[in-house]
This record gives C-alpha cells, sequence and structure tokens, in this order.
C-alpha cells in the first residue's frame, strides 16, 4: 500500500451519506510526506457556515517510510463534534458509546484497521452574564487515528461519514431512533 495516487483516487470516488457537505480544505503541513484533508459539515444551513448538528475533519497521512507508530504507510486522522442534550451529554457511558459507534461504522464498511487509537470528550456548559440566554448544553467531540489495512481509503471516508452522522444524531437505517429527536423534544 504505497501508491499515493492511487489512495487519492478511492477518497475521490468515496460516496458519502448525502447529509454531509464535504470540502478540501488544506492538509496539515510537516506531518508526513504526503496529505489530504476534507472538512465536514452534517446538513449546513449556509455554504461556510458550519453545522448546528455536527461538523468533523478527514485527515489522510501517507508516508512510504512506515513510521513505526502507525505501523503502515497511511493514517487516517480524524475528528467529529455534535452538540447534544444535556442529559444525554451527562450520560457517563456517552464517550464508550461514541467510540464504538466509529468502530461499528468502519467494520460496518468493511473498513479494516488496525492500531487504532482515540479519545472521547463530553463537555457540559451553563452560559452566564450575556450568554445566560443560552441556557446549558452539551457536546460530545471524538478524535480518532487509525491505519488502513489497504489502500482503498474511500471506504474509511464513507464509514467515518456514517459515524458523524450518527454523532450528529441521524439514524444510520429507517426505524432507528435518533438523538435528534431527543434534541427536538428538549426543545434544542
Amino acid at each position: 500500500m504505497n501508491d499515493w495516487g492511487t489512495a487519492l483516487d478511492s477518497i475521490r470516488a468515496a460516496v458519502p451519506r448525502r447529509d454531509l457537505e464535504l470540502q478540501e480544505i488544506t492538509a496539515p503541513d510537516g506531518l508526513a510526506p504526503h496529505a489530504y484533508a476534507l472538512a465536514a459539515n452534517v446538513h449546513p444551513r449556509q455554504h461556510g457556515i458550519d453545522s448546528e448538528l455536527g461538523v468533523g475533519r478527514f485527515i489522510v497521512l501517507h508516508d512510504p517510510t512506515m513510521p513505526d507508530a502507525w505501523d503502515g504507510a497511511y493514517r487516517v486522522i480524524s475528528y467529529a463534534q455534535a452538540p447534544l442534550d444535556r442529559e444525554i451529554g451527562s450520560d457517563p457511558v456517552l464517550p464508550e458509546v461514541a467510540w464504538s459507534w466509529l468502530v461499528d461504522a468502519l467494520a460496518g464498511r468493511g473498513a479494516t484497521h488496525h492500531a487504532a487509537s482515540g479519545t472521547a470528550t463530553t463537555v457540559l456548559s451553563t452560559g452566564f452574564g450575556g450568554l445566560a440566554g443560552e441556557g446549558q448544553g452539551a457536546q460530545i467531540e471524538l478524535r480518532a487515528s487509525w491505519t488502513p489495512d489497504r489502500a482503498d481509503l474511500g471506504v474509511h471516508l464513507e464509514a467515518w461519514s456514517d459515524f458523524l452522522c450518527m454523532l450528529a444524531g441521524l439514524p444510520l437505517d429507517e426505524g432507528v431512533a435518533s438523538l435528534d429527536a431527543q434534541r427536538l423534544a428538549h426543545g434544542r
């Protein structure tokens, strides 16, 4: 797995969820000889404005020297963030659930990988002073990276798009309850 052009072609040929708007952004410098990055918005209200449902970044790094920490020539780095109802955000198992959604999304698309690592962070907030009108809220953020087992990186983007939409409260399949229903029930 060392053909950067083939890897990029597979990403560009990917068919992510239609609920997601992807835009190529400047990739970080100095992390690898080759890098490609995408920004994502779930149901953006206006082009160029971050979504109220969820945002993310999907970055692919390629280093033919196969850094020991990666255990391969490619590394996917992802970021996903979504606001939540405070009740859901305060659930102590939410970080484990969010991680399992990512792992399940990768498995569901056949995006085999190894050397996965990451963090899930929940934030509870309360507005004061000039922000008192914003009330209470919560958000989840997941930062993860993994090494794909093969150069077909498009399936990794598709799996990540499934995950980001799930994190933002959209159901993966019809008939599955979504976090968005909870948001609407609580007036968010």
